[in-house]
């Protein structure tokens, strides 16, 4: 064993959240945090570390809710896995395998997206799956799913 430091890659949790009432757009802000800074983002985090609750650790679908109740204060139905992203920019000593979830707004118990974490958000908009920035200016995981042409709109039921 040496004393050096191993370092892991983190675990994030991006979330695709869509609403009825904005026929293909998700919800895209742009980062104020150091890390991506100016790049745009989908609300999301890390997941917790086995903290979330006593009895069980935090699962991917209560990490999606936890994270958009906090960043934009509305709540989600229909939680499901989107994609997995491993991006790696060494340059940066970044690397993070994300997690997308998708989730739908639940219009029953939420009103508009509201910016609840200014200092890390410039605001929430709905945008045009098909009219996202261009991808240098997508947040990198952000970038990975789209590069994987995963379509948010595709199986729609």
């Amino acid at each position: 064993m040496s004393d050096k430091t191993v370092k892991r890659p983190g675990v994030g949790v991006g979330v695709l959240v869509t609403d009825s009432a904005h026929p293909g757009c998700v919800l895209l802000g742009k980062r104020r945090s150091a890390v991506g800074k100016g790049t745009y983002q989908l609300p999301g985090g890390h997941l917790e570390f086995g903290e979330y609750n006593v009895l069980e650790r935090e699962t991917w679908e209560e990490c999606a809710h936890r994270e958009v109740l906090e960043e934009a204060g509305v709540r989600l139905v229909n939680v499901r896995l989107a994609s997995v992203v491993n991006s790696i920019r060494l340059e940066e000593q970044y690397h993070y395998v994300t997690i997308f979830m998708h989730g739908d707004l639940d219009r029953k118990q939420s009103g508009e997206p509201e910016n609840l974490e200014p200092e890390k958000n410039e605001g929430w908009t709905w945008t045009h799956w098909d009219e996202f920035p261009p991808e240098q200016q997508l947040f990198l995981p952000l970038a990975g799913l789209r590069q994987q042409g995963y379509q948010p709109f595709r199986n729609k039921h």
